[in-house]
């Protein structure tokens, strides 16, 4: 049966599989820094009321793993631009900027990086916080 499909197919089909495997694999890196995920109340609650060191250093942390969050789906968002690139199909010029377009997802990932560099800025923000606590 796959002899039989188009060279194409085949070449799409398999373009479509190496970006499943991109995301799979960054969802696995995102999950290894969940731990030191907030919740949006917990991070209101330090953000307004953080003294401590060990305070500053779980805003720290979370803005580090929501960083590396931003990060894996820039990889994300690049991947499967390359593979509408080479794969472009109908949608970007009857619907520019859909969610079928390499253009699409390269804005995507662009923003997702210039997120994930603020939040680092955050996290470096609170370490530094953290480092002058009681001084």
């Amino acid at each position: 049966m796959i002899n039989s499909l188009s060279k194409t197919t085949r070449l799409a089909v398999s373009s479509i599989l190496a970006a499943l495997v991109l995301i799979l694999s960054a969802g696995w890196l995102v999950a290894a820094d969940s731990k030191d995920l907030l919740s949006n109340s917990e991070v209101k609650q330090l953000v307004t009321n953080a003294k401590t060191a060990a305070d500053h250093m779980k805003l720290a942390r979370h803005f580090a793993a929501k960083a590396a969050q931003h990060e894996a789906e820039a990889k994300e968002h690049e991947a499967l631009a390359a593979e509408y690139r080479r794969n472009p199909g109908g949608a970007g010029s009857k619907h520019p900027m859909s969610g079928q377009t390499a253009e699409h997802c390269q804005f995507y990932a662009n923003h997702c990086r210039n997120a994930a560099k603020e939040l680092r800025a955050m996290a470096a923000m609170h370490e530094e916080m953290a480092k002058n606590v009681g001084k």
